[in-house]
Protein backbone atom coordinates (compact mmCIF):
# COMPACT_ATOMS: atom_id res chain seq x y z
CA UNK A 1 0.00 0.00 0.00
CA UNK A 2 1.47 3.35 -0.83
CA UNK A 3 1.88 6.40 1.69
CA UNK A 4 2.02 8.53 -1.40
CA UNK A 5 -1.31 8.13 -2.66
CA UNK A 6 -2.67 8.29 0.98
CA UNK A 7 -0.62 11.38 1.57
CA UNK A 8 -2.07 12.55 -2.03
CA UNK A 9 -5.71 11.58 -1.32
CA UNK A 10 -5.24 13.80 2.21
CA UNK A 11 -3.90 17.07 0.19
CA UNK A 12 -6.72 16.56 -2.20
CA UNK A 13 -9.37 16.34 0.66
CA UNK A 14 -7.84 19.44 2.46
CA UNK A 15 -7.70 21.95 -0.34
CA UNK A 16 -11.23 20.75 -1.72
CA UNK A 17 -13.41 23.91 -1.81
CA UNK A 18 -16.43 21.98 -0.17
CA UNK A 19 -17.59 23.51 3.09
CA UNK A 20 -19.66 21.58 5.91
CA UNK A 21 -20.96 24.96 7.06
CA UNK A 22 -22.96 26.38 4.03
CA UNK A 23 -26.38 26.49 3.46
CA UNK A 24 -28.11 23.40 1.80
CA UNK A 25 -28.30 24.45 -1.70
CA UNK A 26 -24.55 25.91 -1.56
CA UNK A 27 -23.63 22.49 -0.14
CA UNK A 28 -25.28 20.02 -2.92
CA UNK A 29 -24.12 22.22 -5.52
CA UNK A 30 -20.20 22.13 -4.03
CA UNK A 31 -20.83 18.14 -3.16
CA UNK A 32 -21.75 17.52 -7.12
CA UNK A 33 -19.06 19.80 -8.64
CA UNK A 34 -16.84 17.47 -5.88
CA UNK A 35 -17.83 14.24 -6.83
CA UNK A 36 -17.78 15.49 -10.57
CA UNK A 37 -13.76 15.10 -10.73
CA UNK A 38 -14.72 11.09 -10.29
CA UNK A 39 -13.69 9.35 -13.63
CA UNK A 40 -16.88 7.49 -15.56
CA UNK A 41 -17.91 4.13 -14.36
CA UNK A 42 -16.80 1.75 -17.02
CA UNK A 43 -18.11 -2.10 -17.54
CA UNK A 44 -21.51 -0.68 -16.62
CA UNK A 45 -24.82 0.77 -17.83
CA UNK A 46 -26.50 3.50 -16.44
CA UNK A 47 -30.70 4.12 -16.31
CA UNK A 48 -33.22 6.17 -14.69
CA UNK A 49 -35.98 4.64 -12.75
CA UNK A 50 -38.40 4.68 -10.31
CA UNK A 51 -38.35 2.65 -6.65
CA UNK A 52 -40.85 3.19 -3.96
CA UNK A 53 -42.28 6.27 -5.39
CA UNK A 54 -38.58 7.93 -5.88
CA UNK A 55 -36.54 8.55 -8.30
CA UNK A 56 -33.67 6.29 -8.80
CA UNK A 57 -30.22 5.09 -11.09
CA UNK A 58 -29.99 1.39 -11.93
CA UNK A 59 -26.55 0.39 -12.56
CA UNK A 60 -26.12 -3.29 -14.27
CA UNK A 61 -22.91 -4.79 -15.61
CA UNK A 62 -22.42 -4.81 -19.13
CA UNK A 63 -21.88 -8.35 -19.69
CA UNK A 64 -25.67 -9.47 -18.07
CA UNK A 65 -26.47 -10.08 -13.85
CA UNK A 66 -25.67 -12.55 -12.39
CA UNK A 67 -28.17 -12.45 -9.80
CA UNK A 68 -29.15 -10.89 -6.78
CA UNK A 69 -29.70 -6.97 -6.50
CA UNK A 70 -27.96 -4.87 -4.33
CA UNK A 71 -30.17 -1.29 -2.67
CA UNK A 72 -27.37 1.66 -2.77
CA UNK A 73 -28.16 4.62 -1.00
CA UNK A 74 -25.82 7.49 -1.03
CA UNK A 75 -23.91 10.02 1.50
CA UNK A 76 -24.12 13.25 2.46
CA UNK A 77 -25.20 13.87 6.02
CA UNK A 78 -28.76 13.41 4.52
CA UNK A 79 -28.59 17.10 3.12
CA UNK A 80 -26.50 16.68 -0.09
CA UNK A 81 -25.80 13.88 -2.65
CA UNK A 82 -27.47 11.74 -5.12
CA UNK A 83 -27.31 8.63 -6.85
CA UNK A 84 -25.07 10.53 -9.65
CA UNK A 85 -22.70 11.73 -6.80
CA UNK A 86 -22.53 7.84 -5.40
CA UNK A 87 -22.14 6.70 -8.71
CA UNK A 88 -19.00 5.29 -9.45
CA UNK A 89 -18.56 3.94 -5.96
CA UNK A 90 -21.93 1.95 -6.49
CA UNK A 91 -20.71 0.89 -10.16
CA UNK A 92 -17.45 -0.52 -8.34
CA UNK A 93 -19.32 -2.95 -6.43
CA UNK A 94 -21.73 -3.62 -9.86
CA UNK A 95 -18.34 -4.55 -11.34
CA UNK A 96 -17.09 -7.10 -8.34
CA UNK A 97 -20.78 -8.81 -7.80
CA UNK A 98 -22.14 -8.70 -11.46
CA UNK A 99 -25.45 -8.14 -9.45
CA UNK A 100 -27.54 -5.09 -10.49
CA UNK A 101 -27.79 -2.06 -8.18
CA UNK A 102 -30.30 0.80 -7.91
CA UNK A 103 -29.12 3.67 -6.39
CA UNK A 104 -32.30 5.49 -4.69
CA UNK A 105 -32.37 9.27 -4.60
CA UNK A 106 -34.62 9.83 -1.34
CA UNK A 107 -35.60 12.82 0.37
CA UNK A 108 -32.98 14.94 1.83
CA UNK A 109 -32.94 17.60 5.04
CA UNK A 110 -33.58 20.03 5.91
CA UNK A 111 -37.12 20.05 3.40
CA UNK A 112 -37.22 16.59 4.61
CA UNK A 113 -36.35 15.92 8.14
CA UNK A 114 -35.92 12.82 9.92
CA UNK A 115 -37.87 10.55 9.43
CA UNK A 116 -38.36 10.93 5.84
CA UNK A 117 -35.52 9.07 4.20
CA UNK A 118 -36.20 5.87 6.44
CA UNK A 119 -39.31 6.15 4.54
CA UNK A 120 -38.39 6.68 1.55
CA UNK A 121 -35.80 3.62 2.09
CA UNK A 122 -38.37 0.92 3.68
CA UNK A 123 -40.52 1.97 0.72
CA UNK A 124 -37.90 1.31 -1.80
CA UNK A 125 -37.02 -2.38 0.21
CA UNK A 126 -40.96 -3.32 0.01
CA UNK A 127 -41.63 -2.47 -3.18
CA UNK A 128 -38.78 -4.86 -4.26
CA UNK A 129 -39.91 -7.43 -1.50
CA UNK A 130 -43.54 -6.71 -3.64
CA UNK A 131 -42.22 -7.15 -7.32
CA UNK A 132 -41.09 -10.67 -6.42
CA UNK A 133 -37.29 -9.82 -5.19
CA UNK A 134 -36.43 -12.61 -2.37
CA UNK A 135 -34.83 -10.43 0.52
CA UNK A 136 -32.41 -13.18 0.19
CA UNK A 137 -31.06 -12.08 -3.11
CA UNK A 138 -30.85 -8.25 -1.79
CA UNK A 139 -28.16 -6.70 -0.19
CA UNK A 140 -28.40 -3.30 1.30
CA UNK A 141 -25.37 -1.24 0.82
CA UNK A 142 -24.27 2.89 1.11
CA UNK A 143 -21.70 5.33 2.02
CA UNK A 144 -21.67 7.72 5.21
CA UNK A 145 -25.03 9.07 5.82
CA UNK A 146 -26.20 6.13 3.41
CA UNK A 147 -24.89 3.57 5.32
CA UNK A 148 -26.26 4.80 8.39
CA UNK A 149 -29.78 4.52 6.44
CA UNK A 150 -29.35 0.69 5.91
CA UNK A 151 -29.07 0.18 9.34
CA UNK A 152 -32.03 2.16 10.32
CA UNK A 153 -34.33 1.11 7.56
CA UNK A 154 -34.01 -2.51 8.33
CA UNK A 155 -34.65 -1.50 11.75
CA UNK A 156 -37.40 -0.12 10.65
CA UNK A 157 -37.93 -2.70 8.28
CA UNK A 158 -38.23 -5.63 11.47
CA UNK A 159 -40.14 -3.38 13.15
CA UNK A 160 -42.67 -3.85 10.59
CA UNK A 161 -42.78 -7.69 9.45
CA UNK A 162 -40.62 -7.30 7.08
CA UNK A 163 -38.13 -10.06 6.43
CA UNK A 164 -34.39 -9.01 6.58
CA UNK A 165 -32.24 -9.33 3.15
CA UNK A 166 -29.23 -11.14 3.02
CA UNK A 167 -26.47 -8.75 4.48
CA UNK A 168 -25.40 -4.88 4.80
CA UNK A 169 -22.18 -3.30 3.25
CA UNK A 170 -21.64 0.18 4.91
CA UNK A 171 -18.93 2.52 4.27
CA UNK A 172 -18.14 5.02 6.95
CA UNK A 173 -21.70 4.74 8.22
CA UNK A 174 -23.43 7.53 10.45
CA UNK A 175 -24.71 5.83 12.78
CA UNK A 176 -23.98 8.44 16.12
CA UNK A 177 -26.61 11.46 16.01
CA UNK A 178 -25.29 12.25 19.19
CA UNK A 179 -21.63 12.75 17.89
CA UNK A 180 -20.85 11.13 21.50
CA UNK A 181 -17.37 8.98 19.93
CA UNK A 182 -14.08 9.30 21.56
CA UNK A 183 -13.29 9.36 18.05
CA UNK A 184 -14.64 13.19 17.19
CA UNK A 185 -11.94 14.25 19.73
CA UNK A 186 -9.24 11.69 18.91
CA UNK A 187 -9.59 12.08 15.52
CA UNK A 188 -9.96 16.18 15.64
CA UNK A 189 -7.15 17.26 12.68
CA UNK A 190 -6.51 14.03 11.41
CA UNK A 191 -9.60 13.95 9.71
CA UNK A 192 -9.42 16.23 6.77
CA UNK A 193 -13.32 16.50 6.05
CA UNK A 194 -14.98 16.95 8.83
CA UNK A 195 -15.14 17.98 12.57
CA UNK A 196 -17.58 17.79 15.70
CA UNK A 197 -18.96 20.51 14.86
CA UNK A 198 -19.47 20.38 11.12
CA UNK A 199 -21.52 17.49 11.69
CA UNK A 200 -23.66 18.71 14.38
CA UNK A 201 -24.58 21.48 12.41
CA UNK A 202 -25.52 18.83 9.25
CA UNK A 203 -27.06 16.84 12.01
CA UNK A 204 -29.36 19.35 13.03
CA UNK A 205 -30.85 19.96 9.40
CA UNK A 206 -31.86 16.41 9.45
CA UNK A 207 -32.82 16.25 13.21
CA UNK A 208 -35.24 19.60 13.07
CA UNK A 209 -35.22 19.64 16.76
CA UNK A 210 -35.67 15.73 17.54
CA UNK A 211 -33.74 14.34 20.11
CA UNK A 212 -30.96 12.32 18.74
CA UNK A 213 -31.02 9.63 21.58
CA UNK A 214 -33.44 7.83 19.56
CA UNK A 215 -32.72 4.51 18.64
CA UNK A 216 -33.34 5.35 14.42
CA UNK A 217 -30.85 9.05 14.71
CA UNK A 218 -28.56 6.85 16.69
CA UNK A 219 -28.06 3.09 16.58
CA UNK A 220 -24.64 2.69 17.26
CA UNK A 221 -26.04 3.54 20.93
CA UNK A 222 -29.59 3.46 21.34
CA UNK A 223 -30.89 0.65 18.94
CA UNK A 224 -31.92 -2.82 19.79
CA UNK A 225 -29.33 -4.64 17.02
CA UNK A 226 -31.28 -8.05 17.05
CA UNK A 227 -32.73 -9.77 14.47
CA UNK A 228 -30.30 -7.81 11.94
CA UNK A 229 -28.85 -9.62 9.02
CA UNK A 230 -24.91 -10.17 8.61
CA UNK A 231 -23.14 -6.79 8.67
CA UNK A 232 -19.78 -5.42 6.90
CA UNK A 233 -18.68 -2.04 8.49
CA UNK A 234 -15.75 -0.15 6.45
CA UNK A 235 -14.14 2.79 8.11
CA UNK A 236 -10.63 4.86 8.09
CA UNK A 237 -8.47 5.40 10.84
CA UNK A 238 -8.33 9.23 10.24
CA UNK A 239 -11.99 9.75 10.50
CA UNK A 240 -13.76 11.04 13.50
CA UNK A 241 -17.02 9.02 12.59
CA UNK A 242 -14.58 5.68 13.26
CA UNK A 243 -16.24 4.90 16.22
CA UNK A 244 -20.11 4.74 15.01
CA UNK A 245 -18.60 1.77 13.44
CA UNK A 246 -16.69 0.53 15.99
CA UNK A 247 -19.21 0.60 18.65
CA UNK A 248 -22.09 -0.74 16.50
CA UNK A 249 -20.09 -3.55 15.77
CA UNK A 250 -19.39 -4.31 19.24
CA UNK A 251 -23.54 -3.75 20.37
CA UNK A 252 -24.65 -6.10 16.99
CA UNK A 253 -22.06 -8.56 18.24
CA UNK A 254 -23.60 -8.68 21.39
CA UNK A 255 -26.69 -9.02 20.09
CA UNK A 256 -26.07 -12.33 18.17
CA UNK A 257 -25.53 -10.60 14.99
CA UNK A 258 -22.50 -11.53 12.58
CA UNK A 259 -20.62 -8.74 12.18
CA UNK A 260 -17.34 -7.63 9.99
CA UNK A 261 -15.60 -4.53 11.09
CA UNK A 262 -12.71 -3.53 8.39
CA UNK A 263 -11.23 -0.79 9.52
CA UNK A 264 -8.30 0.50 7.30
CA UNK A 265 -4.97 2.23 8.67
CA UNK A 266 -4.20 6.30 7.62
CA UNK A 267 -7.05 6.63 5.40
CA UNK A 268 -10.18 8.82 5.05
CA UNK A 269 -14.15 9.23 5.40
CA UNK A 270 -15.68 6.57 2.33
CA UNK A 271 -12.17 6.04 1.13
CA UNK A 272 -13.49 3.83 -1.27
CA UNK A 273 -14.47 6.52 -3.28
CA UNK A 274 -10.63 6.74 -4.54
CA UNK A 275 -10.99 3.53 -6.24
CA UNK A 276 -8.42 3.84 -9.15
CA UNK A 277 -6.46 5.78 -7.34
CA UNK A 278 -6.05 5.04 -3.96
CA UNK A 279 -5.02 1.30 -3.46
CA UNK A 280 -6.24 0.29 0.03
CA UNK A 281 -9.71 1.98 -1.76
CA UNK A 282 -9.49 -1.16 -3.98
CA UNK A 283 -8.74 -3.77 -1.53
CA UNK A 284 -11.43 -2.63 0.62
CA UNK A 285 -13.97 -2.94 -2.37
CA UNK A 286 -12.75 -6.10 -3.09
CA UNK A 287 -13.31 -7.62 0.40
CA UNK A 288 -16.73 -5.98 0.31
CA UNK A 289 -17.62 -7.70 -3.10
CA UNK A 290 -16.51 -11.08 -1.88
CA UNK A 291 -18.76 -10.44 0.83
CA UNK A 292 -21.34 -9.58 -1.00
CA UNK A 293 -20.99 -12.71 -3.35
CA UNK A 294 -20.74 -14.71 -0.32
CA UNK A 295 -24.09 -13.47 1.75
CA UNK A 296 -25.89 -14.28 -1.99
CA UNK A 297 -24.13 -17.44 -2.29
CA UNK A 298 -25.30 -18.59 1.38
CA UNK A 299 -28.66 -17.61 0.96
CA UNK A 300 -28.89 -19.80 -2.46
CA UNK A 301 -27.49 -23.14 -0.88
CA UNK A 302 -29.58 -22.55 2.66
CA UNK A 303 -32.39 -24.94 3.23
Amino acid sequence: MSKEQRAAVDAQLRAASFDATGAPDELRTAFAAMMAGSPPPLGVALAPTVLGGRPALEITPEGGVAGGTILYFHGGAWVFGSPETARHLTAALVRRTGARAISLDYRLAPEHPFPAAIEDAVAAYRELLEGGVPAERIVLAGDSAGGGLCITALLAARDAGLPQPAGVVAFSPGLDATRSGESMTTKEGIDPLFTRESLQRLGALYRAGQDPRQPLLSPAVFADLSGLPPLLLQAGSNEVLLDDSTRLATRAAAAGVDVILDVTGDVPHVFQSFTGSLDEADAALDRAGRFVLDRLASAQVAP
